[in-house]
C-alpha cells in the first residue's frame, strides 16, 4: 500500500455527504467502515435532535472514543476509513496525537447545497437547522499539510477516484 495510510478520516460538515464517501471509501479502499456519529452518547445525539449545538467540552470525551478505537482497529491491522466532522482543530490533532498513519479528506462546498440536502434526507438526528452552527464551529484546515480538500458538487463516483487518488499519494512528509 504507498503511502501507508492506514486512516481514511473524512470530514465536513453536517449533510457534506461524509457517510456517503467513507462507505465507498471502504468498499473500494479496502477499509473497516466507522461513523463518527455512533460515537456519540444517546444525551449529545438527543441535545442535537433537539436543535442544541454540542459544545467542545460535550465533543470532547467523544473524539476520546473515537480516538481510542481507531488505535484499537490500526493496532488489529484494519485500515478504517472513518466518517467524522473534524470541524475544530483540536479534534483533528487529537486524532493525529494517536501517531496513526493517516489522511484528512475535507468535502467542502455551498452552505445553501448542504442545506437543501440535509432537508431532503430523513432518519437522521441531526436537523437542517443546526448546519449554520456547523459552519460556525467549523475551523478551516488551511495550512493543515494531512488535509485533502474534495468538493461536494463532484459526482459521488469521480469524487471517490479522486479520494483513492489522495489516499495512494506520498506528501512530501511521509
Amino acid at each position: 500500500m504507498s503511502g501507508g495510510i492506514r486512516i481514511a478520516v473524512v470530514m465536513g460538515v453536517s449533510g457534506s455527504g461524509k457517510t456517503t464517501l467513507a462507505r465507498a471509501l471502504a468498499e473500494a479502499w479496502p477499509a473497516t467502515f466507522l461513523d463518527a456519529d455512533d460515537f456519540h452518547s444517546v444525551v449529545a445525539k438527543a441535545r442535537m435532535a433537539g436543535g442544541q449545538p454540542l459544545t467542545d467540552r460535550m465533543r470532547a470525551p467523544w473524539v476520546r472514543r473515537i480516538a481510542t478505537e481507531l488505535q484499537r482497529r490500526a493496532g488489529a491491522g484494519e485500515r478504517v476509513a472513518l466518517a467524522f466532522s473534524g470541524l475544530r482543530r483540536r479534534h483533528r490533532d487529537r486524532l493525529r496525537a494517536t501517531g496513526l498513519p493517516l489522511r484528512f479528506l475535507f468535502l467542502h462546498g455551498d452552505q445553501a447545497v448542504i442545506a437543501a440536502r440535509m432537508r431532503a434526507r430523513s432518519g437522521h438526528y441531526m436537523p437542517a437547522s443546526l448546519l449554520d452552527s456547523q459552519f460556525a464551529a467549523l475551523e478551516e484546515p488551511a495550512g493543515e499539510a494531512d488535509v485533502m480538500r474534495l468538493s461536494i458538487d463532484e459526482d459521488p463516483a469521480l469524487q471517490l477516484q479522486h479520494a483513492l487518488a489522495l489516499l495512494e499519494a506520498r506528501r512530501p512528509t511521509e
